[in-house]
């Protein structure tokens, strides 16, 4: 599991960390999580630039929820280190270690031709790990995440709160517009992983809120 101290990865990670198929879960994080208790975590805190080095048992799964926002990396080329660079680097490593499924958390509109540099970013993302030789890839692409953050996102609330207003609006198409709470997020990830399906996946608003039923 990397980022799970983010908004999704928190909740990702207490579902995995309650699900019986999962024997221990490895956390990849800068700092340690105020989880000591729970015994079939093992946290890694390390600075993840150096996660080509960091030896690892057998892999099965791995879960990715990484990501920033570029006024907090401070420019375009340190975001992408963060939304690219990153969890590139550990599909990459995760895959020497046996990994056969990786499940990532991407955002509604990722497409590699996009002329918005997040979304392409997130597109370039969704297509390199597609080309890594998972036996399965699940994309899950929210929209905004309705959740309490560490720190707040002044865009985001904005967002949020017009989408909700505007809910009505979106419909048949549009849905996958709509506001998510993030713990559907979270679960949806480790319900699909569960599943053991092969093949890539995209999920949206409906398909994740109907996979998190399935870890409620």
């Amino acid at each position: 599991m990397v980022g799970g101290t983010g908004l999704v990865g928190r909740f990702c990670l207490d579902a995995l960390l309650n699900e019986p198929a999962y024997r221990s879960v490895i956390s990849l994080a800068r700092r340690e999580l105020p989880m000591t208790s729970r015994a079939k975590l093992i946290q890694k805190v390390l600075p993840l630039e150096t996660v080509a080095w960091l030896d690892l048992p057998q892999v099965d799964d791995v879960f990715c929820a990484l990501g920033t926002t570029i006024r907090k990396a401070g420019s375009q080329e340190a975001f992408r280190q963060v939304d690219y660079g990153l969890p590139l680097a550990v599909a990459d490593h995760a895959l020497k270690f046996g990994a056969k499924q990786f499940m990532l958390v991407s955002s509604i509109g990722a497409d590699p031709a996009s002329k918005n540099f997040y979304l392409r970013t997130k597109g370039e993302l969704e297509s390199a790990v597609r080309c890594l030789p998972f036996t399965t890839v699940h994309i899950f692409r929210p929209s905004f995440l309705v959740g309490e953050r560490d720190e707040p996102r002044f865009g985001e609330t904005v967002g949020i709160a017009a989408a909700k207003m505007l809910q009505f609006l979106l419909m048949g198409g549009l849905r996958r517009y709509r506001p998510i709470v993030a713990e559907n997020v979270g679960r949806a990830m480790v319900a699909a992983a569960k599943a053991e399906n092969q093949g890539p996946f995209i999920w949206q608003f409906d398909e994740i809120n109907r996979l998190a039923q399935a870890i409620a």
